[in-house]
């Protein structure tokens, strides 16, 4: 239970997509709307400011100079189109050469020094009066004051606006704005969740095709059928498939293939068997009972080296590795082997370093490197005549780290045309009348791959047997620890 607290969640590929894609849009409509905001007060401002500075132009010609003072008088109409405004509060102010005030609200206040526009120019500003904000338009005019040498010098003219007009026209703006995004938001997450249930629907239709395979269909799945993205993962699991077909073929035929092999030494029991009930000879039950305990050795070899050949097949990768010295290995397998010589007077031996010399270490499982050794010293042993020769030799090649494990015997030797074949399980060359399953060889090739090694067949043309090509079947190694 607490395992299951730190685990994740698994997520549906089409929630991940839903909310990549809503996320964004619903982070994005307030930023939407503060936008919208900024421009509609943008523009509601606009004919506002276009009206302020027509009044500032119209209050300007209200100004003139009259026996050398600067005057300002405005009329009443105009006086009341300037207070006519029920929402907003109007200010005007009207400052002489000097700065003086001349006429409107005292309070106003006047724009600083730098921003002093040029004659006529009418320039806008915020500004605060009575403690509310304001918009400003002023413009400077330009007077003639003859005699007392203020000539080229400027009136200030100002009209100041509170800004209820402008926030109310653009709340205005942003609520036709959002009305209709408050219908196009949940429209536009419907169509994004159609859209998303329409692209991930050959996925559903992949799974509906494989969930209805039977169990033995191993053939490829149609990738013209599905999206390109999609492709590629059909791809991997037609590549499954196959590699899965080939491996139930290969487990089905070596089922096959092993009972048929186990089928040949258990009939022969059983006929020895009933044989043997028949017999009344004494000498002849013993010799139904020797071929008795020959067909059981025969089945028992089989079924040793077929559970071998399976441990190596199905579990080789994965059983633990460690530094072994092939010497060790092979001295061991050799002195197991020397009864089976002695029966057939065979000479047997081993040549190359001693144990614990340079190159000889490999990184392995010694179970099966000692099964592969024991495997070639019996087919050796097995083909070789009596008074034959059998020689187990390790070479290391300092200079490549290679090392080369080599079986020599002065057999019949095996044709070129079979060297291939014999590698097959349950393969057996013709004519050699010698008990066997077949399988030695598969097991050498199997725990060899697993071990990186390369083995390879030739004659072996031994010195003092001329009239027998023999065998020599090498196995290079490549991946032998190096000395320090």
């Amino acid at each position: 239970m607490a395992i299951r607290i730190f685990q994740r969640e698994r997520r549906s590929l089409f929630g991940e997509i839903l909310d990549w894609m809503l996320t964004p849009l619903l982070l994005l409509w307030p930023i939407s709307l503060a936008l919208t905001w900024l421009v509609a007060q943008n523009i509601a401002g606009k004919p506002f400011d276009r009206a302020l500075e027509f009044n500032v132009q119209a209050l300007a010609k209200f100004v003139v100079v009259k026996n050398n003072q600067v005057q300002f008088t405005m009329t009443g109409p105009a006086r009341e189109i300037l207070r006519a405004d029920d929402t907003d509060l109007v200010y005007y102010q009207v400052r002489g050469i000097g700065g003086e005030f001349l006429a409107g609200e005292r309070d106003l206040p006047a724009p600083v020094e730098e921003d002093k526009a040029a004659d006529g120019e009418v320039v806008l500003r915020l500004d605060r009066i009575n403690g509310e904000e304001v918009k400003v338009a002023y413009t400077w005019i330009k007077v003639d004051a003859k005699g007392e040498g203020k000539s080229g010098n400027q009136v200030l003219v100002q009209v100041a606006e509170t800004l209820e007009k402008r926030k109310t026209l653009a709340t205005e703006i942003v609520k036709g704005t959002m009305v209709p995004q408050f219908v196009t938001l949940p429209l536009a997450v419907l169509l994004v969740w159609l859209a998303l249930v329409r692209g991930i629907k050959p996925l559903a239709q992949l799974e509906k095709r494989i969930r209805a395979r039977k169990p033995d269909d191993m053939s490829p799945l149609d990738d013209n059928a599905v999206p390109e993205e999609v492709a590629p993962l059909v791809s991997s699991i037609n590549d499954l498939l196959s590699r899965l077909k080939v491996s139930l073929t290969t487990q089905k035929r070596f089922l096959a293939d092993a009972a048929h092999q186990l089928k040949t030494p258990l009939a022969g029991l059983r006929m020895q068997a009933d044989l043997a009930q028949r017999e009344t000879n004494a000498d002849e039950l013993k010799k139904s009972l020797k071929n008795i305990g020959r067909s059981s050795v025969r089945a028992t070899h089989t079924v040793n080296q077929l559970l071998a050949l399976a441990r190596a097949e199905a579990t080789g990768r994965s059983l633990p590795k460690q530094l072994v010295d092939l010497v060790t290995i092979a001295s061991e397998v050799v002195a197991d082997s020397v009864p089976r010589a002695l029966e057939k007077q065979i000479d047997l031996g081993y040549e190359g370093p001693e144990s614990g010399g340079q190159g000889t270490r490999l990184e392995g499982n010694p179970t099966l490197l000692k099964e592969l050794m024991r495997n070639l010293l019996d087919n050796a042993i097995a083909y070789t005549p009596e008074k034959g020769q059998v020689t187990l030799r390790l070479v290391a090649d300092s200079f490549s780290g290679a090392l080369v494990l080599l079986v020599e015997d002065s057999g019949p030797g095996i044709p070129a045309a079979e060297r291939e074949l014999v590698f097959q399980p349950f393969y057996r060359a013709l004519g050699t009348n010698v008990d066997g399953s077949g399988l030695g060889l598969a097991i050498v090739v199997e725990i060899a791959d697993q071990h990186d090694g390369v083995v390879s067949i030739e004659d072996a043309l031994l010195p003092g047997h001329p009239q027998s090509p023999g065998t020599r079947i090498a196995v290079l190694f490549s991946g032998v620890q190096r000395q320090r």
